[in-house]
């Protein structure tokens, strides 16, 4: 009888990566003949590359063989164990009927998700989103790298996918999953057209060019399942009887009914925030953190990262750390390996930066935030301190790069003087910039932990530190500075209201944001029959 056994730690040279080869280190680690494998599953794949000279695949898997007890028996190995059932399971308790559709506000990947799950189990959910379907989007965002000009309602933070659309599609959480919805998650996406790897890579990433197919596919299959999107639309208000949601107001004029509404509104929906403020909707302010973007050559980062034999593998990342002598904590975030930095803003007069990928990763420069924690002593104790402390970084962000994006060399930031040229590192934007000085943008306490890290970060990264290292501001949305507080049903203080995903507070990327999608369409099918 064909038995699967679960082997970690399997071992193999870069350079000797074939079916052969992971057969063998199979054989070695299970102390098996070849004869007795008959074939192999990837569960994870990562790269272990302390050692440059000597780089390995690090994978687990399943081994498909006719002799499990046996294997079992005489390896007495943490890291060689019977295959664990790892299935994802949607039930549907609810008992309290529906007396109008669910609906979802926003299609990033916690409304899109949640959508999909509901559909999917019969529900037929409503999902208004404020910007346009992907195809408009995708034009509307182009012609404003090309012209500069604004549509607040759709554009990089806002329109269908959500913010994550026009960046890395990276999918790595460190999220716990002992009921396998990152699983179910990543199994969607493989359904609706990502690269199977992601099933099994360590840093598992779509890409913004093919995350954009795998949204439409995701919208049509929910549309097949009975679900329904309409945007441009906006909801402008709330109508609450009783503290329970009744309706909601469609772009200042149109009214529909409501039972139920999952918040699913990103970290930029700004206007949305204060109008829950207004309605009642309990709210509280947020760590977050703020900084700059900084540009490499892809080449560096992969070379230090994997040495001389940096072109075996896929483009390098990297992530870093640091605590400041006065205790701030200063960290890379969203890096985004051979890709662009994107002027992100969706706010006439304030302007953000963000990092952006496709699949390939093969632009010439890497990009990651460096940023800095920041907390209510920085800017204030009201829910909302942090979304207007975000405000005014922006809105200086803006007027310092007379409304293009503010570049400085590293070298130039140290002595406080506006870059003149380039050196040999070529700003690799979406959009175009202007050259000012980014001490003028931050507070001094974040110029000052910047300006501490980086030297540090240098000595993990040769060249980190590099003089025409491209310094790009502002960076600061890097999560949400607000919670929409919810019980452990996921329902607000408002009977009805769902907050859902990271702008309410309870993700933070496309993966986490997914799951929790996820996560609040079980809570609704826990209670509310389709």
């Amino acid at each position: 009888m064909i038995k699967v056994v679960r082997v970690r730690q399997v071992k193999v040279n870069i350079e000797r990566n074939d079916k052969e080869h992971i057969i063998k280190a199979i054989t070695k680690k299970i102390k098996v003949v070849k004869e007795d494998i008959i074939d192999y599953k990837i569960i994870k794949k990562s790269i272990d590359a302390r050692d440059k000279n000597n780089i390995f695949y690090v994978y687990e898997l399943d081994v498909l063989c006719d002799r499990e007890d046996k294997i079992l028996k005489e390896n007495k190995n943490k890291d060689i164990f019977k295959t664990p059932k790892e299935t994802y399971h949607f039930s549907i308790s609810g008992t309290i009927p529906l007396k109008e559709k669910i609906i979802i506000i926003g299609s990033g990947p916690s409304g899109l998700f949640a959508a999909y799950m509901l559909a999917s189990a019969g529900y037929k959910p409503l999902v208004l989103e404020r910007g346009e379907k992907i195809e408009d989007r995708i034009k509307t965002v182009e012609d404003f790298f090309i012209t500069n000009k604004l549509n607040k309602n759709s554009n990089i933070q806002f329109g269908e996918g959500g913010a994550g659309t026009f960046s890395d599609g990276k999918l790595n959480t460190l999220t716990k999953d002992k009921f396998n919805r990152n699983k179910r998650v990543f199994e969607i996406f493989v359904e609706n057209g990502a690269p199977e790897e992601i099933m099994y890579e360590a840093k598992p990433h779509i890409g913004t060019d093919i995350l954009r197919k795998v949204i439409i596919n995701m919208r049509n299959k929910i549309i097949s399942m009975g679900g329904e999107f309409r945007y441009n639309s906006m909801v402008t208000d709330l109508i609450i009887e009783n503290n329970s949601i009744k309706a909601l107001e469609i772009n200042e004029k149109e009214i529909i009914k409501a039972q139920i509404v999952v918040l699913a509104i990103g970290h930029s929906a700004r206007e949305t925030f204060y109008m829950l403020k207004e309605k009642g909707v309990l709210l509280k302010s947020k760590n977050f953190a703020v900084g700059i973007r900084i540009e490499h050559p892809q080449e560096m980062i992969s070379r230090s990262q994997y040495g001389d034999k940096y072109k075996l593998l896929n483009p390098a990342s990297y992530k870093l750390t640091y605590q400041t002598k006065k205790g701030r904590g200063v960290y890379s975030f969203c890096m985004c390996p051979g890709g662009f930095v994107v002027n992100a803003s969706s706010e006439e007069g304030y302007l953000v930066v963000n990092g952006m990928s496709n699949f390939k990763r093969d632009e010439v420069n890497a990009n990651s935030a460096i940023v800095v924690t920041v907390n209510k002593d920085d800017f204030g104790n009201d829910p909302l301190s942090g979304v207007e402390f975000q405000k005014i970084l922006e809105k200086k962000a803006y007027e310092i790069g007379s409304g293009l994006i503010p570049v400085q060399l590293y070298k130039d930031f140290l002595k406080g003087r506006i870059s003149k040229s380039i050196g040999e590192v070529i700003p690799n934007t979406k959009g175009d910039y202007n050259f000012s000085d980014l001490n003028q943008l931050l507070p001094p306490y974040i110029i000052e932990a910047i300006k501490e890290a980086i030297p540090y970060f240098d000595k993990k990264i040769k060249g980190f530190a590099r003089e025409d290292a491209i310094l790009l501001g502002i960076e600061s949305r890097t999560s949400s500075p607000i919670v929409i507080v919810r019980n452990e049903a996921g329902v607000s203080n408002i009977e009805g209201l769902y907050p859902c995903g990271e702008g309410a507070g309870y993700a933070g990327g496309i993966t986490t944001s997914a799951i929790d999608g996820v996560k609040i369409a079980e809570n609704i099918a826990k209670i509310y029959k389709n």
